[in-house]
């Protein structure tokens, strides 16, 4: 989640757009594509913040970068390039990503496993968790992590549930050591 003021001021407005259109589902899908763009091509962000380059000539580029993508995201990414503000593109989206998941009652988690989830244990885990922390489901992403030995460490937000065997290990460690 962002800090910025301003990124959650244009992420809110977008938000409330795509709600009265019904589109939030379908934004939140494009706007993880258009993060990924960003964050994988670092030039992309430098280019449109290029004193350069003219604001149409900008705004040419944009619309031919992103053909297809829905007016209410491309109309956001030509306020934000008027008002100076690309630097500010990521924490919008991710904002926006906070916003939607809000109001769908679903919040982002993170599985660190050693071998890649079932179906049937992501949505045990889901609801087992989900539960806890007020939410209707998590939307759970699944990280391979063989040093974990066994079990699963599970972080949503900046909690953690860390139910391990390395980490049962260590505290184990611990204790000896400590007695």
């Amino acid at each position: 989640m962002s800090n910025s003021v301003v990124a959650e001021r244009y992420a809110s407005a977008m938000f409330e757009l795509a709600q009265q259109q019904g589109q939030t589902a379908s934004i939140q899908e494009e706007l993880k594509e258009l993060v990924s763009a960003f964050r994988d091509n670092k030039g992309l962000g430098q280019l449109l913040s290029s004193p350069k380059l003219s604001v149409a000539k900008k705004k040419e580029m944009i619309a031919d970068i992103f053909k297809g993508v829905n007016p209410i995201v491309m109309n956001t990414l030509f306020v934000l390039l008027d008002a100076k503000r690309m630097d500010e593109v990521q924490n919008v989206f991710d904002e926006f990503h906070t916003l939607a998941n809000s109001a769908a009652g679903v919040a982002e988690a993170k599985v660190y496993s050693t071998r890649p989830l079932t179906e049937l244990e992501t949505n045990s885990i889901s609801a087992t968790f989900a539960n806890k922390i007020g939410k209707q489901s998590l939307r759970i992403e699944n990280i391979i992590d063989p040093s974990l030995i066994g079990g699963i460490r599970l972080q949503i937000g900046n909690q953690i549930y860390d139910s391990s065997l390395s980490a049962k290990l260590d505290k184990l460690q611990r204790n000896l050591i400590g007695s």
